[in-house]
This record gives structure tokens, C-alpha cells and sequence, in this order.
């Protein structure tokens, strides 16, 4: 799926470059334009003539999940799975095409009033199941069941995209909502899966590049801790695909969040204060076991709020990982040093700041709703303005070595 002249240009030569170029960008517009929206109804006006054809809280979170993270995964897939298993590199016209899709996908959304339901649900839906095809046959080579899982997570991803369009096409009256918490589940599991992976081995590697060798002062995994963080999300995420009563749900949230900290502390993190590349991982993962709890505290007693606990998972723990992921993996694949640059480091902080302030400071000042939005809002914007300003020449230009360093 390349071909030799269109490997000379680097852009389109493996599938984080333009799809983390994607993700950045479309993550500072989406949330402008949500932004927008807001500070129209806080001046108490009215969009006349909206572009968009479905609610704006639905369109915003759908193009959250939907649109910058999915680009981060089809980025993400498209790289991990030839490493896995020695499939070939999805490059070139290949690559341009897929990136078609998922543009093709936001322009419907953004302008489906103008368009028929039907179309723009086909439009949209088109991307993850392309996707899930090339992932389905890199890991049809070596299928390796620790890996399979993430062509599970995208058949559930497509199947909450299709319930959303259902209630957009008018196929069902409420399956928006399901879907949207499915997809964030859904992540948030990815999230478990890929961080108890690349968290404490980055970690233990540098440590021990150091020169760190006794084993008590390296991270540790415990099977049966591992075991039961990831089960913990995916019984939760069975709660949230089957609905079952908000005291099933929520004890399994707590539960989950008990797993994914303690397994979270075995992780050295304080050994890695020094290092921005490295503590970003360990701060992402810590929105997991924060959201988790603000989940079984909604769902178990009204102590805190659903909507906020699912921002915590949304913003901090998907947000943060996804910035973390995208500013590590192409200094590796490019031959760079594995040291991200001083500006980055800021942008880790205003993502996990903006998550503070939407998961946690509306509940401790509901009178400030839209102060506490557009801050939040604009701490995401600046983050991902950091990003795009130092990644655009790493993800655009050639390596400096032929062979990936990470």
C-alpha cells in the first residue's frame, strides 16, 4: 500500500505525520467553533442560519471523539500495526485517501443542515470502517490476541457512530447520547490498554539508561493488577453498551478507579519529574482513576456530576494521552532525541489545567458556567496551537536518520 516515488515525500510516508498534523488542527478549530457557539448564547443572540443540522453539545462532542481523536488512533493504528506485524506501511495515495475520508466526514457534520441525513451519515461513518479493514489485515499476519483487542474497540467505535446518525437520521429518538458515552468508554479503555503497555516501559527504560539497577526502583507491573485495571474499564464499558441501573455502573467505576490507581503507583512517577515526555504519560494516566471516581460518585449517591466526570475522562485522560502520544511517537520515527521541547512541556500543563477546570471548578462554581468554559476552551486551543507550532516541521520534514530511534 506505498510506492517508491511517494515514500520520497515524507508527509505522506507513514500515518502518524498527517493524521497527528490533522488531529492538531482540527482539535484548535472544532473547539473554536464550539467556543463560538457559546459566546453567541451568553451575549443572548441567535445563529439565524446554522451549518449544522443537530444539537451543538451533541456536534461538539461527537466531533471530539469522532473527529480529533479519531484521527489520533487512525494515526496511531496506522504506524503500531506494521511494527506489530511487519505489514506493509499505508503511504502515499493510499494515505491521501484515507486522509480524504476523514476530512470529507467533518465537512458533512459541519455543514449537515445543508445536506441530506442519510448522506452525511455515510460520509462520516465511511472512515473508522476503512480503518478497522487495514488493521483487520496487518493483524490477520500475526494475530496476536493482546493486539485483536483494538479491532474490537473500533467494531464498538462504529457501532456508537451508527447510533448517533440513527437519532440524527431519525432512525431512533435517542441514541445520540448512548453513543457519544460508548465512544468516550471506549477510549478511555484504550487508553488503560495502550498506557499499562507504553507507561511504565518508557519509564523503566529511561530509568535504566540512567543508570537505575535495582529492580525496587523501577516500575513495576503486576499481572493481576494489569488484568483487573483493564477489566475494570471494559465491565464498565459493558454498563455503558448494556445499560444496566446506575448502582451496577457506578460500583463497577469504582472498582475500576481503585485498580487503574493502585496500578498507577506502581509506576515510579516521581523518578521522572525531570522529564516532560515521561511525566506527561504518568499525568494522563492519573485523569483515569479521577474520572472513574467522578463517575461512581454521580451514579452511586449524586455526589458529583455525570457530565463533569465525563469531561475529566474526555479532556485529561484522552486529551492528555493523545498529546503525549502525538509529541513522542514522531521524534522516534524521525531520529530524534526523545527530549520534547520546552514549549511542549507548557502545552502538557494547559491540557491537564483546562481538564481541571472543566471536570472540577463548574462544580465549585455553577454560577460561572461560561467563564469556567471559554477558560477551559482556550487552554485546549493553546495547548494545541504549541503543538501545531513546534510539529509542523517534525511531522512535514524528513527524518534525520534513516532508521526510527524509538
Amino acid at each position: 500500500m506505498s510506492s517508491e516515488p511517494t515514500e520520497q515525500i515524507p508527509f505522506l510516508s507513514i500515518g502518524f505525520r498527517p493524521f497527528f498534523l490533522l488531529a492538531g488542527l482540527y482539535a484548535i478549530a472544532s473547539m473554536s467553533a464550539w467556543l463560538a457557539w457559546l459566546a453567541v448564547h451568553a451575549a443572548n443572540g441567535i445563529i439565524l442560519e446554522p451549518t449544522i443540522a443537530v444539537p451543538a453539545h451533541l456536534w461538539h462532542g461527537h466531533e471530539m471523539l469522532f473527529g480529533y481523536t479519531a484521527a489520533v488512533i487512525t494515526g496511531f493504528m496506522l504506524t503500531a500495526v506494521p511494527g506489530w506485524t511487519g505489514a506493509q506501511r499505508v503511504a502515499g495515495p493510499p494515505l491521501v485517501f484515507l486522509m480524504g475520508v476523514w476530512i470529507a466526514g467533518r465537512l458533512v457534520v459541519w455543514f449537515s443542515a445543508l445536506l441530506p441525513p442519510l448522506f452525511v451519515a455515510a460520509i462520516d461513518m465511511a472512515h473508522l470502517p476503512l480503518l478497522a479493514g487495514i488493521v483487520a489485515l496487518g493483524l490477520i499476519r500475526r494475530p496476536a490476541p493482546r493486539n485483536l483487542i483494538f479491532l474490537g474497540l473500533l467494531i464498538i467505535l462504529i457501532i456508537a457512530n451508527g447510533a448517533i446518525h440513527a437519532e440524527w437520521t431519525g432512525l431512533s429518538e435517542d441514541s445520540a447520547a448512548w453513543g457519544l458515552n460508548v465512544a468516550l468508554i471506549t477510549m478511555t479503555l484504550l487508553v488503560v490498554i495502550l498506557g499499562g503497555r507504553i507507561v511504565p516501559s518508557f519509564t523503566r527504560n529511561a530509568l535504566k539508561r540512567r543508570g537505575v539497577g535495582r529492580e525496587r526502583d523501577l516500575p513495576r507491573s503486576i499481572a493481576m493488577l494489569d488484568k483487573a485495571s483493564i477489566a475494570g474499564v471494559a465491565a464498565l464499558l459493558v454498563c455503558y453498551l448494556f445499560p444496566l441501573p446506575d448502582p451496577i455502573t457506578g460500583i463497577a467505576a469504582a472498582l475500576a478507579a481503585c485498580a487503574n490507581l493502585a496500578r498507577l503507583s506502581l509506576w515510579r512517577w516521581r523518578s521522572v519529574l525531570d522529564a516532560p515526555i515521561l511525566w506527561s504519560l504518568h499525568l494522563a494516566y492519573l485523569w483515569i482513576p479521577l474520572g472513574l471516581a467522578g463517575l461512581a460518585a454521580a451514579l452511586l449517591g449524586g455526589w458529583f456530576s455525570h457530565n463533569a466526570a465525563l469531561h475529566i475522562l474526555a479532556v485529561g485522560a484522552v486529551g492528555g494521552m493523545t498529546m503525549a502520544m502525538m509529541t513522542r511517537a514522531p521524534l522516534g520515527h524521525t531520529g530524534r532525541p526523545l527530549v520534547v521541547a520546552v514549549p511542549i512541556a507548557g502545552a502538557y500543563l494547559l491540557i491537564a489545567a483546562a481538564a481541571l477546570l472543566r471536570g472540577f471548578a463548574l462544580e465549585a462554581f455553577p454560577a460561572h458556567y461560561y467563564s469556567v468554559i471559554f477558560s477551559a476552551g482556550g487552554l485546549w486551543i493553546a495547548g494545541f496551537i504549541v503543538f501545531v507550532i513546534v510539529y509542523l516541521p517534525i511531522l512535514t520534514g524528513p527524518p534525520l536518520k534513516n532508521q526510527p530511534s524509538d
